[in-house]
């Protein structure tokens, strides 16, 4: 399959949330969640280097409608919920379409 579809996201947590914040992150990797959906290629969550509480998550899909539907499912609306009350503002999306690239973890 290939992403045709995609976007960075800048999350920034409340003071001292940022561990919190990336291991709810993590678990939209979980069965069930929108992360580990075949039609999601790509679902990298990383720190910045000067402020742990700055979470970039990076997400590559087969296309923009199984995104928002995936999206607009139970798992990811409970995801979202939990994840809400730890941000310090409102996050920051870029989207792209992919091209080609790597990715090994």
């Amino acid at each position: 399959m290939i992403a045709t579809y995609g976007f960075n996201a800048t999350l920034t947590a409340r003071p001292a949330m940022g561990d919190r914040l990336v291991e709810l992150l993590l678990t939209g990797l979980n069965e069930g969640s929108p992360g580990a959906s075949e039609h999601c290629l790509v679902y990298l969550v990383s720190r910045s280097a000067s402020d742990p509480d700055v979470v970039h998550v990076t997400e590559g899909w087969t296309s923009e409608g199984e995104h928002h539907r995936l999206f607009a499912g139970e798992a990811a609306r409970a995801l979202v919920a939990r994840i809400d009350p730890l941000l310090a503002k409102e996050p920051e999306y870029t989207d792209y379409v992919p091209v080609r690239g790597k990715a090994a973890f």
